[in-house]
């Protein structure tokens, strides 16, 4: 079996992105599904503060641009139930 080609040798691959973009009342955001065999723990969702259980399909949300003066950082992400999203 021949070995790959080294990365820094193959052509260059554009970066697909899986994530949608949405836009509220309240600005602009990423919004990232998360299907349910790939939520493997529990999360509280803000538009309900109940729990999203592991298993349970939701969706991921951030800033799509930074405040002003900083950088959006992992801890502005937030798990929403789905159904609490829309009706945001």
């Amino acid at each position: 079996m021949a070995k790959r080609p080294s990365k820094h040798t193959r052509p260059h691959r554009e970066l697909r992105i899986t994530s949608t973009g949405a836009e509220h009342r309240d600005g602009q955001w990423i919004v990232r599904p998360v299907a349910g065999a790939a939520a493997t723990k529990a999360y509280r969702c803000p538009g309900c503060d109940l729990l999203i259980a592991p298993g349970t399909p939701h969706v991921v949300v951030w800033p799509a641009v930074p405040p002003i003066g900083g950088t959006t950082t992992i801890e502005d992400r937030r798990h929403w139930h789905s159904g609490c999203w829309s009706r945001r």
